[in-house]
């Protein structure tokens, strides 16, 4: 018993020092990560004439209505990833097609839907953006099948990309885009409310009522990108960083 004490007394001090050194390197490799997944959604947010405000605003949208609805913190983290992300693809759709102010031809919006397969393949390399191919690959799926790449509907959908549908094309309504005014909230809800059982998922849709008006409100006193980030940050640190 002396001995073990004795050892014990001796090597905790090196065992703990190791701990925290491993600790700490693993925060900075969560921090480098998190790091490029905003760097990423910023490559293509001004790849496509946009600002990062939109990645912010419906990855905060996301993770509150997921939040609602009791997924868990693997699930909100993928959802994350997936959110900031989504759009990643467009990075390789020509600037003729991107960039184009009028409404796309026929085959112009066949070569733009490869931009979610594209994105797949973006992430795919990466063993940390993986799960998030749930909602780069389907967050164009529609409950009654007429969405695109795969035409799959109801079930079949991943919960991220149910959820990220809905929060993605709110904040397209609500949101002054260069070719349309901001819809007001009362105009964009009844939008949502109609696509229930074609377009959305008619449970999420019902939870996502009870928070919207909040979250509308909530959003738009956060007046920039600084602001937005910094909700942001708070998210990644309550998902990604809650353990260390």
């Amino acid at each position: 018993i002396v001995v073990v004490v004795t050892t014990t007394f001796f090597i905790y001090p090196i065992i703990y020092k190791l701990y925290n050194k491993l600790l700490k390197t693993s925060f900075e490799l969560l921090e480098s990560n998190t790091n490029i997944l905003k760097s990423l959604g910023s490559a293509i947010a001004k790849r496509d004439s946009d600002t990062n405000s939109h990645n912010y605003r419906v990855t905060i949208l996301s993770v509150k209505l997921a939040e609602k609805i009791g997924l868990n913190k693997s699930q909100i983290r993928s959802l994350i990833k997936g959110a900031f992300l989504h759009d990643i693809g467009k990075i390789g759709i020509s600037d003729t097609i991107l960039l184009k102010p009028g409404k796309l031809t026929h085959a112009e919006f066949e070569i733009m839907k490869q931009h979610v397969v594209l994105g797949v393949e973006i992430v795919q390399y990466s063993d940390w953006l993986k799960d998030a191919v749930d909602v780069i690959r389907y967050h164009h799926e529609k409950v009654d099948g007429t969405g695109y790449v795969s035409g799959i509907k109801d079930k079949d959908i991943p919960i991220n990309a149910k959820i990220f549908a809905i929060a993605d094309v709110f904040d397209a309504l609500t949101s002054k885009r260069p070719y349309k005014k901001s819809f007001s909230f009362e105009t964009s809800m009844e939008i949502i409310k109609e696509g229930c059982g074609t377009h959305f998922d008619p449970e999420l849709v019902k939870n996502f009522e009870q928070i919207a008006e909040t979250l509308y409100t909530e959003i738009r006193t956060l007046a920039d990108e600084q602001q937005l980030n910094k909700q942001l940050d708070l998210l990644v640190n309550k998902y990604f960083m809650m353990d260390f």
